[in-house]
């Protein structure tokens, strides 16, 4: 399962948000008619939430843990009104009677929220990011790279490390309901979002069309990560327009880089991986970049060192690695160079054997405005 990571300014944030099992990120008002960039990658990490990742919480040096997302009337993540994805949604839209999170009309910029409970305890010992880091050094990627962000999403392995961490330091707690060692929990929040889902079917489900509909202008769309976010709400929740295929695991802006300044770092558009039916051994790997418009020709060196990347850190054999080029437009030209640059020759076995893998497949994404969705079409 995966894990994520929320920063938090206080300590009184901490407490109330893992007390009530809801986390919701605070969008400030926008006088536009679409969404930012920053936003929409917002919008995309929780698309790609699913029932059983666990979460934990920043705070000054410590990470707090452990929670589970769970379902609530069939999903883990929820609007907190029905018009929260709109960037400029009308004051009856936001009505108190109608918010999840209602406290005042300001809570009107939580646009979406995640439910969780303590899995199996949600402990108010915290661990210091150091030894974290130090507890097993080769799990850690993205945890190093936590830096002026809201979350961050870490996969499988680095999160069992977290994990194995956080309950190692607080063994003596596990089980307990001493309001001293953990946090204990209060469902009212979870009932108030049962009653607002079973009562208003379908208004507070999350879906990535609002998003496309809020970056469109006629049939084009405005910023590649609100593409993104339609890829990865498409692979999550195995949308009709699926193209890519069924993958466990699935983030976005993923390091793809030695360690360097973080600004510089170069980034996965999206990167996954799926496991073996019934098992956890990692099958595939997925690689997608994206261009929101005419894909160019420099896109399949950029892929193909991302390819490589997968291939140098993480499952070192070529044939596990799938991988996309999404784009508006493919030119002749860059066609004609994926024919000829898209490949990877390579030796298993003993004896070796040589191999070549040509993975590499582009994808053309047209705006279904009607629908509000993407149709994708392999070219």
């Amino acid at each position: 399962m995966a894990g994520y990571i929320f920063n938090l300014n206080s300590m009184d944030a901490l407490k109330r948000i893992v007390q009530t099992g809801v986390y919701s990120t605070r969008f400030k008002q926008t006088n536009k008619k679409h969404w930012s960039v920053h936003h929409e990658g917002t919008f995309a990490d929780f698309l790609s939430m699913r029932p059983g990742d666990n979460i934990y919480f920043f705070h000054k040096r410590k990470i707090y843990g452990v929670g589970e997302l769970i379902s609530i009337d069939g999903d883990c993540i929820h609007l907190n009104y029905p018009a929260a994805l709109s960037p400029q949604p009308e004051k009856d839209d936001y009505s108190l009677d109608k918010m999840i999170l209602n406290e005042a009309e300001s809570d009107k910029n939580y646009r979406l929220l995640c439910t969780f409970e303590g899995s199996p305890n949600f402990f108010i010992k915290g661990v210091d990011m150091d030894e974290i880091l130090k507890s097993n050094p080769p799990a850690f990627r993205i945890l190093r790279a936590f830096w002026k962000l809201s979350f961050i999403k870490i996969d499988n392995l680095e999160n069992r490390a977290l994990f194995d961490k956080i309950m190692k330091e607080n063994e003596e707690y596990i089980g307990s309901v001493d309001e001293d060692s953990v946090f204990l929990f209060d469902k009212t929040i979870h009932q108030r979002i049962l009653g607002l889902r079973t009562s208003n079917r379908g208004r507070y489900e999350v879906s990535s069309i609002p998003i496309l509909e809020a970056a469109s202008s006629g049939d084009r769309i405005r910023h590649e990560m609100a593409v993104e976010s339609a890829i990865i709400d498409s692979i999550t929740n195995n949308l009709s327009n699926n193209i890519f295929g069924r993958w466990e695991y699935v983030s976005h802006q993923v390091i793809a880089s030695p360690f360097k300044p973080i600004d510089y770092m170069d980034k996965i558009d999206i990167f996954g991986f799926r496991f073996i039916p019934g098992f956890e051994t990692v099958s595939k790997y997925l690689m997608i970049e994206i261009k929101k418009d005419k894909a160019d020709i420099g896109v399949i060196g950029q892929s193909l060192k991302y390819v490589d990347w997968i291939e140098q850190e993480y499952c070192h054999d070529y044939s596990m690695i799938e991988a996309f080029i999404v784009a508006r437009d493919f030119p002749d030209v860059v066609i004609a160079e994926r024919n000829r640059a898209g490949k990877r020759f390579y030796t298993k076995g003993r004896p070796g054997r040589s191999h070549e893998w040509n993975g590499l497949r582009l994808i053309k994404y047209d705006y279904d405005k009607m629908n509000g969705i993407l149709l994708f079409t392999e070219i």
